[in-house]
Protein backbone atom coordinates (compact mmCIF):
# COMPACT_ATOMS: atom_id res chain seq x y z
CA UNK A 1 0.00 0.00 0.00
CA UNK A 2 0.83 3.45 -0.87
CA UNK A 3 2.48 5.59 1.83
CA UNK A 4 -0.52 8.11 2.99
CA UNK A 5 -0.13 11.42 1.33
CA UNK A 6 -1.15 14.87 3.05
CA UNK A 7 -2.14 17.56 0.64
CA UNK A 8 0.36 18.13 -1.98
CA UNK A 9 1.66 21.10 -4.05
CA UNK A 10 -0.02 22.22 -7.14
CA UNK A 11 2.40 20.74 -9.88
CA UNK A 12 4.33 17.51 -7.95
CA UNK A 13 7.32 15.93 -9.74
CA UNK A 14 6.35 12.52 -9.42
CA UNK A 15 10.09 11.16 -9.16
CA UNK A 16 11.20 13.27 -6.79
CA UNK A 17 8.18 12.79 -4.70
CA UNK A 18 9.38 9.03 -4.44
CA UNK A 19 12.97 9.26 -4.14
CA UNK A 20 11.87 11.38 -0.95
CA UNK A 21 9.48 8.72 0.56
CA UNK A 22 12.42 6.19 -0.03
CA UNK A 23 14.30 8.35 2.20
CA UNK A 24 11.26 8.71 5.07
CA UNK A 25 11.41 4.81 4.97
CA UNK A 26 14.75 4.50 6.25
CA UNK A 27 13.69 5.57 9.33
CA UNK A 28 11.67 2.94 9.78
CA UNK A 29 13.21 0.41 7.75
CA UNK A 30 16.94 0.59 8.59
CA UNK A 31 17.65 -2.13 6.15
CA UNK A 32 15.45 -1.05 3.11
CA UNK A 33 15.07 -4.10 0.62
CA UNK A 34 13.80 -3.04 -3.16
CA UNK A 35 10.34 -5.04 -2.98
CA UNK A 36 9.46 -3.18 0.62
CA UNK A 37 10.31 0.04 -0.90
CA UNK A 38 7.81 -0.61 -4.03
CA UNK A 39 5.04 -1.55 -1.79
CA UNK A 40 5.52 1.20 0.70
CA UNK A 41 5.58 3.88 -1.62
CA UNK A 42 3.53 2.14 -4.53
CA UNK A 43 5.29 1.68 -7.59
CA UNK A 44 7.17 -1.03 -9.18
CA UNK A 45 9.81 -2.54 -7.90
CA UNK A 46 12.04 -2.02 -11.47
CA UNK A 47 11.11 2.13 -10.71
CA UNK A 48 11.90 1.71 -7.42
CA UNK A 49 15.39 0.01 -7.90
CA UNK A 50 16.58 2.91 -10.09
CA UNK A 51 15.36 5.51 -7.83
CA UNK A 52 17.44 4.06 -5.25
CA UNK A 53 20.24 3.53 -7.70
CA UNK A 54 20.21 6.93 -8.06
CA UNK A 55 20.29 7.90 -4.63
CA UNK A 56 23.30 5.48 -4.42
CA UNK A 57 25.07 7.59 -6.96
CA UNK A 58 24.49 10.60 -4.93
CA UNK A 59 25.67 8.88 -1.28
CA UNK A 60 22.07 9.49 0.42
CA UNK A 61 21.94 5.29 0.29
CA UNK A 62 24.64 2.45 0.05
CA UNK A 63 23.41 -1.19 -0.93
CA UNK A 64 24.65 -4.29 1.12
CA UNK A 65 26.05 -6.42 -1.69
CA UNK A 66 25.42 -9.62 0.40
CA UNK A 67 21.67 -9.03 1.70
CA UNK A 68 20.81 -6.32 -1.35
CA UNK A 69 19.13 -4.31 1.29
CA UNK A 70 19.30 -0.16 1.17
CA UNK A 71 20.79 1.93 4.33
CA UNK A 72 21.83 5.26 5.11
CA UNK A 73 24.58 6.71 3.33
CA UNK A 74 26.89 9.05 4.26
CA UNK A 75 25.10 12.27 2.37
CA UNK A 76 22.49 11.54 4.44
CA UNK A 77 23.97 11.42 7.62
CA UNK A 78 26.23 14.82 6.91
CA UNK A 79 23.04 15.98 6.08
CA UNK A 80 21.59 15.26 9.04
CA UNK A 81 24.04 16.70 11.27
CA UNK A 82 23.88 19.94 9.22
CA UNK A 83 20.48 20.17 10.29
CA UNK A 84 21.34 20.26 14.15
CA UNK A 85 24.35 23.06 13.45
CA UNK A 86 20.90 25.21 13.43
CA UNK A 87 20.31 24.24 17.35
CA UNK A 88 24.65 24.14 18.03
CA UNK A 89 25.44 20.54 18.59
CA UNK A 90 28.52 21.88 20.71
CA UNK A 91 26.37 24.18 22.72
CA UNK A 92 24.19 21.29 23.56
CA UNK A 93 26.57 18.55 24.05
CA UNK A 94 28.82 20.10 26.61
CA UNK A 95 27.01 19.67 29.67
CA UNK A 96 26.26 16.06 29.33
CA UNK A 97 30.21 15.66 28.31
CA UNK A 98 31.10 17.50 31.45
CA UNK A 99 28.92 15.15 33.46
CA UNK A 100 29.83 12.27 31.56
CA UNK A 101 33.90 13.24 32.44
CA UNK A 102 33.07 13.73 35.75
CA UNK A 103 31.53 10.56 36.53
CA UNK A 104 34.29 8.57 34.16
CA UNK A 105 37.07 10.09 34.75
CA UNK A 106 37.98 10.47 31.61
CA UNK A 107 38.03 12.61 28.50
CA UNK A 108 34.64 12.98 26.23
CA UNK A 109 34.34 14.14 23.11
CA UNK A 110 31.77 14.62 20.13
CA UNK A 111 32.72 13.28 16.60
CA UNK A 112 31.09 13.58 13.34
CA UNK A 113 31.89 12.22 10.18
CA UNK A 114 33.24 14.67 7.59
CA UNK A 115 34.02 12.64 4.01
CA UNK A 116 36.75 9.59 5.48
CA UNK A 117 37.62 11.68 8.41
CA UNK A 118 35.44 12.55 11.77
CA UNK A 119 35.84 16.14 13.25
CA UNK A 120 35.77 16.56 16.82
CA UNK A 121 32.84 19.23 17.29
CA UNK A 122 32.66 19.37 21.23
CA UNK A 123 34.63 18.04 24.28
CA UNK A 124 35.33 18.06 28.14
CA UNK A 125 38.74 16.63 29.13
CA UNK A 126 39.21 14.98 32.71
CA UNK A 127 41.06 16.07 35.65
CA UNK A 128 43.99 13.83 35.28
CA UNK A 129 47.28 14.32 35.71
CA UNK A 130 48.08 11.63 32.57
CA UNK A 131 45.24 12.47 30.47
CA UNK A 132 44.00 12.60 26.79
CA UNK A 133 43.11 16.19 25.48
CA UNK A 134 40.00 17.77 23.98
CA UNK A 135 40.79 17.96 20.06
CA UNK A 136 37.88 20.13 19.37
CA UNK A 137 37.97 21.21 15.59
CA UNK A 138 40.56 18.20 14.83
CA UNK A 139 40.39 16.18 11.83
CA UNK A 140 41.47 12.28 12.10
CA UNK A 141 40.65 9.38 9.50
CA UNK A 142 38.00 7.82 10.62
CA UNK A 143 39.23 4.31 10.53
CA UNK A 144 41.42 4.82 13.28
CA UNK A 145 39.39 6.18 15.72
CA UNK A 146 36.33 4.64 18.14
CA UNK A 147 33.97 7.44 17.12
CA UNK A 148 34.82 7.10 12.98
CA UNK A 149 34.33 3.11 13.28
CA UNK A 150 30.33 3.84 14.61
CA UNK A 151 29.63 6.25 12.08
CA UNK A 152 31.77 4.25 9.17
CA UNK A 153 29.25 1.09 10.37
CA UNK A 154 26.42 1.70 8.80
CA UNK A 155 27.90 1.91 5.23
CA UNK A 156 28.32 -0.93 3.15
CA UNK A 157 31.66 -2.39 1.79
CA UNK A 158 31.99 -0.68 -1.52
CA UNK A 159 30.90 3.07 -0.05
CA UNK A 160 33.95 2.00 2.27
CA UNK A 161 36.04 0.86 -0.17
CA UNK A 162 35.24 4.66 -2.63
CA UNK A 163 36.19 6.28 1.13
CA UNK A 164 39.47 4.72 0.91
CA UNK A 165 40.24 3.35 -2.35
CA UNK A 166 44.72 3.42 -1.65
CA UNK A 167 43.83 0.95 1.51
CA UNK A 168 44.62 2.33 5.19
CA UNK A 169 47.35 4.66 6.12
CA UNK A 170 48.87 2.87 9.07
CA UNK A 171 49.57 4.68 12.37
CA UNK A 172 50.65 2.59 14.37
CA UNK A 173 51.29 -1.48 14.61
CA UNK A 174 47.46 -1.89 15.79
CA UNK A 175 45.80 -0.18 12.88
CA UNK A 176 43.51 -2.31 11.41
CA UNK A 177 44.12 -3.28 7.31
CA UNK A 178 40.90 -2.65 5.47
CA UNK A 179 39.68 -5.97 5.70
CA UNK A 180 40.17 -6.40 9.24
CA UNK A 181 38.60 -2.75 9.45
CA UNK A 182 35.21 -4.04 7.11
CA UNK A 183 35.02 -7.52 9.57
CA UNK A 184 35.67 -5.22 12.70
CA UNK A 185 32.36 -2.92 11.56
CA UNK A 186 29.87 -5.81 11.32
CA UNK A 187 30.42 -6.61 14.98
CA UNK A 188 30.44 -2.90 15.42
CA UNK A 189 27.11 -1.94 13.78
CA UNK A 190 25.83 -5.70 16.08
CA UNK A 191 27.24 -4.80 19.54
CA UNK A 192 26.54 -0.68 19.35
CA UNK A 193 29.55 0.46 20.40
CA UNK A 194 33.63 0.58 18.69
CA UNK A 195 37.01 0.41 20.26
CA UNK A 196 39.76 2.10 19.39
CA UNK A 197 43.41 0.08 20.91
CA UNK A 198 46.00 2.03 20.09
CA UNK A 199 45.31 2.02 16.14
CA UNK A 200 45.92 6.16 16.19
CA UNK A 201 48.40 6.25 19.01
CA UNK A 202 50.29 4.44 21.07
CA UNK A 203 49.12 3.89 24.67
CA UNK A 204 46.14 5.45 23.96
CA UNK A 205 42.47 3.48 24.25
CA UNK A 206 39.06 5.12 23.17
CA UNK A 207 35.24 3.88 23.40
CA UNK A 208 32.54 5.11 21.35
CA UNK A 209 28.67 4.86 20.95
CA UNK A 210 26.27 6.39 18.33
CA UNK A 211 24.04 9.72 19.05
CA UNK A 212 20.95 9.25 17.17
CA UNK A 213 18.59 11.85 16.36
CA UNK A 214 15.07 11.55 17.40
CA UNK A 215 14.32 10.24 13.93
CA UNK A 216 16.95 7.36 14.34
CA UNK A 217 19.59 8.46 11.99
CA UNK A 218 22.77 7.96 13.76
CA UNK A 219 24.58 12.01 13.16
CA UNK A 220 27.41 11.87 15.52
CA UNK A 221 29.30 9.89 17.82
CA UNK A 222 30.18 10.27 21.66
CA UNK A 223 33.65 8.73 22.59
CA UNK A 224 35.72 8.26 25.87
CA UNK A 225 39.78 8.15 25.72
CA UNK A 226 42.06 7.77 27.84
CA UNK A 227 45.31 6.14 28.79
CA UNK A 228 45.22 2.16 27.65
CA UNK A 229 46.47 1.18 31.07
CA UNK A 230 43.20 3.10 32.55
CA UNK A 231 40.94 1.75 30.35
CA UNK A 232 41.55 -2.61 30.71
CA UNK A 233 38.80 -4.45 29.02
CA UNK A 234 37.22 -5.24 32.58
CA UNK A 235 35.86 -1.92 32.08
CA UNK A 236 34.58 -1.11 28.95
CA UNK A 237 31.28 -2.30 29.74
CA UNK A 238 30.80 0.05 32.15
CA UNK A 239 32.23 3.02 29.93
CA UNK A 240 29.93 2.16 27.61
CA UNK A 241 26.71 2.56 30.14
CA UNK A 242 27.86 6.00 30.39
CA UNK A 243 28.42 7.27 27.66
CA UNK A 244 24.86 5.69 26.21
CA UNK A 245 23.56 7.87 29.16
CA UNK A 246 25.48 11.28 27.27
CA UNK A 247 24.06 10.85 24.52
CA UNK A 248 20.88 9.89 25.52
CA UNK A 249 21.18 13.34 27.13
CA UNK A 250 21.90 14.94 23.53
CA UNK A 251 19.47 13.44 22.33
CA UNK A 252 16.99 14.53 24.00
CA UNK A 253 17.56 18.35 23.57
CA UNK A 254 17.83 17.69 19.78
CA UNK A 255 15.36 19.35 17.75
CA UNK A 256 12.23 16.33 17.12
Amino acid sequence: MAMEQSAGPRHPVNSVDHALQLLLLLRDEPDLRVTTAARRIGVSASTTHRLLSTLEHRGFVTQDRITRAYRVGPALIELGFSSTRAIDLREVSEPYLRAATMRIGETVNVLVLQDDSVRFVAGFEADQRVRTHVLTGTLLPAYATSGGKILLAELSKEALRSLYPRGLRRFTSHTKTFTQLVDELALVLMRGYAINHEESVEGLTAVAVPLRDRGGATIAAVAMSAPSDRLPPRRVREVVVELRECAAGIRSRLPG
